[in-house]
């Protein structure tokens, strides 16, 4: 039973209209936007870019562990897919390595197709909070928008950027050339297509902006459209300059990772249930030492493994990591859940299926 306490303080976020605090939503909103700035005015300089977007892909690398520490960390949520979290890590283990040892270039185009639409969804996912908080149902034109902006975003770099140029300048290996190289096979239906896509997205956009103009006017939908509008920013930026575009919206991915998992833990230690990974985040002393210990650890093994055996051991972890990563946040951040819904704020009288 919650404390009068904690259940005044739940009843305050869940009326929130903001996810983390207003300032906090914007500038989570918009972080990729620093990420962007930075590489664009260092563009000219191969070392520099190469240099950030390390970075960014170390603290991308980083967020993935995080999800395997929610589902084992907690009975209730191991327990409601035991099979599946007993046996994906071994499965995921195979695939990849014979998935390496076949083809390294169709490896590394899945990884990277699966991880844009699923930084995608996890904007999808923050998009429908809000709309949960204000009480919308409008999932479905927004989950088609957004896939259908990201497809534009994807094709016009197929149809209009040297993407050969682009991964030299990233400085990465010859697996990820040969990659861009098949992508730059189909340039002449990438345009075709890219300008249909651009229609599409336009008429779902109106769709969509008709749907909210005709819903309730209130904080709620004011702090969705902010977030609306800085997904939307993101993706032209891809456009504009597709590496700085990439490392703010891998980077920003990250980064809010971090900020819903904080936010999550910090309103379920104000519950009844306390899994192991809560009661091990319940204070703020213990949340800040775990946070610590976590990156110490990660930042640890990164410097680790990143050069042993000819770099392939970190290669298998960020494939190994991300997909566990991908496959069970499907799991792990179900609004339909109660306690996860709760945990973000989101009062259950708003419509269920939104």
């Amino acid at each position: 039973m919650l404390t009068q306490r904690a259940e005044t303080r739940l009843t305050t976020v869940q009326s929130s209209p903001w996810i983390h605090g207003r300032v906090a939503d914007v500038v989570l909103g918009w972080c990729w936007l620093p990420i962007a700035v930075v590489l664009h005015q260092t563009r000219h300089s191969i070392d520099s870019t190469q240099a950030i977007m390390a970075l960014v892909f170390a603290l991308s690398f980083m967020h993935q562990p995080v999800t395997l520490a929610l589902v084992y960390a907690d009975p209730a949520q191991r327990g409601a897919h035991r099979r599946m979290y007993t046996w994906t890590p071994f499965v995921a283990a195979v695939a990849i390595l014979i998935g390496l040892n076949v083809s390294l270039v169709l490896v590394a185009l899945m990884a990277g197709l699966w991880n844009a639409e699923h930084t995608l969804m996890q904007r999808y996912g923050v998009l429908r909070i809000y709309g949960r908080k204000s009480g919308d149902n409008h999932g479905r034109i927004e989950k088609a928008m957004l896939i259908t902006w990201l497809v534009t975003a994807l094709l016009f770099l197929a149809a209009y950027i040297d993407l050969r140029r682009m991964v030299v300048r990233l400085g990465v290996d010859q697996t990820n050339y040969d990659g861009a190289a098949m992508l730059s096979r189909i340039h002449g239906v990438a345009m075709g297509l890219f300008w249909l896509g651009g229609a599409t997205s336009l008429a779902l956009a109106v769709v969509w902006v008709r749907a909210e103009r005709g819903a309730a006017n209130n904080s709620a939908r004011r702090a969705k459209w902010i977030y609306a509008a800085a997904t939307l920013g993101l993706l032209v930026a891809v456009m504009i300059d597709p590496l700085a575009g990439i490392g703010g919206y891998v980077g920003a991915h990250a980064i809010e990772y971090f900020a819903i998992v904080h936010s999550s833990l910090r309103r379920r230690a104000d519950g009844a249930a306390s899994p192991p990974i809560v009661v091990a985040t319940r204070t703020p002393v213990r949340r800040t030492a775990l946070y610590v210990a976590y990156f110490v650890l990660v930042g640890w093994f990164i410097s680790a493994t990143f050069t042993a055996w000819g770099g392939q051991v970190y290669k298998f972890a960020v494939l190994f990591f991300g997909a566990m990563h991908i496959l069970y946040d499907g799991f792990v951040w179900k609004l339909r859940t109660p306690a996860v819904a709760a945990s973000l704020g989101i009062n259950q009288t708003t419509p269920a299926g939104a």
